[in-house]
């Protein structure tokens, strides 16, 4: 898998090219020198939006599963009394 990195401004002047690379990997769009998006094939996409299809019910089913740790915080709710009148 080839990244490659291109400016705004390359990208406008040269869409085609951004094109080609991103049938060999993720081509980075840089705007003012900060990554703000990112070019994938199709092919990449639906390989990276497929693989989240597992339902919590299978995921908690999965073998080994009993062996994870999880603690999560617990909530804390305040109350405060209503002015009825």
């Amino acid at each position: 898998m080839t990244i490659t990195t291109l400016t705004s401004r390359q990208f406008n002047q040269d869409s085609s090219k951004a094109k080609k690379a991103a049938k060999t990997g993720p081509v980075f769009i840089t705007d003012r020198g900060r990554l703000a998006h990112v070019l994938l094939s199709i092919e990449a996409y639906q390989e990276l939006t497929s693989s989240g299809s597992a339902s919590i019910i299978d995921i908690l089913a999965m073998p080994g599963i009993e062996d994870v740790d999880f603690e999560p915080p617990r909530a804390s709710i305040s109350c405060r009394k209503a002015d009825l009148s």
